[in-house]
């Protein structure tokens, strides 16, 4: 069965999308394919433990994933949370229908369990522009996303929440910012004090001071 589902590329300040097309068919082999670099190809011991420790199963099929668009280089390890999802609907343990909504990006542990990312805010910016309704990230990461506006920012702690999530079974809570509040926040959080300056421990009398004339 081939499945999609949707990652990002980060370059910068700016992030592309990435289609991940995965095709389990008959046969007894894996292939990667799309320009991956070393940490993406190391993805496939991490999904292989990682499904098992979530009581799925690695397909012995013949399994194909495509990182298009396939003339461009792909880097980093955010890319096995999207992948195993893939795996996981193309061999029929999950629902494919709500793929196309979201961009998903995480590194999985061995345990299953979903470990943070970089470049969470181009990210998100990159899901908005291109019409997804929107990101499903490791939960350390959505505050970053959700400065967003616009978007629906979901966090997961591990693969097994990601899955029901996608599968209907689960809800969870859309991460969501007031940046005005924030912003009010961080003004009254400032632990600095102009007493603790050195050099000022006496305060100047201004008072004594003659005005400066000029000739």
């Amino acid at each position: 069965m081939l499945v999609k589902t949707f990652g990002s590329a980060v370059d910068g300040i700016n992030a592309q999308t990435i289609t991940i097309e995965v095709n389990v068919s008959n046969g007894a082999k894996f292939y990667l394919v799309g320009l991956p670099d070393n940490a993406i190809k190391e993805s496939e011991q991490r999904m292989i433990s990682a499904l098992s420790n979530c009581n799925f199963h690695w397909p012995g099929k013949r399994i194909v994933i495509n990182m298009a668009p396939a003339d461009m280089r792909k880097e980093g390890s955010a890319y096995d949370l999207p992948m195993a999802v893939g795996v996981l609907a193309g061999s029929e343990q999950m629902s494919a229908d709500l793929l196309d909504k979201y961009i998903i990006m995480g590194e999985l542990s061995l345990d299953g369990s979903v470990k943070p990312i970089k470049g969470a805010l181009p990210i998100a910016i990159n899901a908005k522009e291109a019409g997804f309704d929107g990101v499903i990230l490791p939960v350390e990461n959505t505050l970053e996303a959700a400065v967003v506006d616009g978007i629906e920012v979901y966090g997961v702690h591990n693969l097994v929440e990601t899955v029901e999530f996608l599968n209907g079974t689960r809800q969870l809570e859309r991460v969501t910012v007031d940046l005005e509040a924030e912003f009010q926040k961080s003004l009254s959080d400032n632990d600095l004090d102009f007493a603790d300056v050195k050099g000022k421990t006496n305060p100047v009398d201004t008072s004594t001071l003659e005005p400066r004339r000029s000739h």
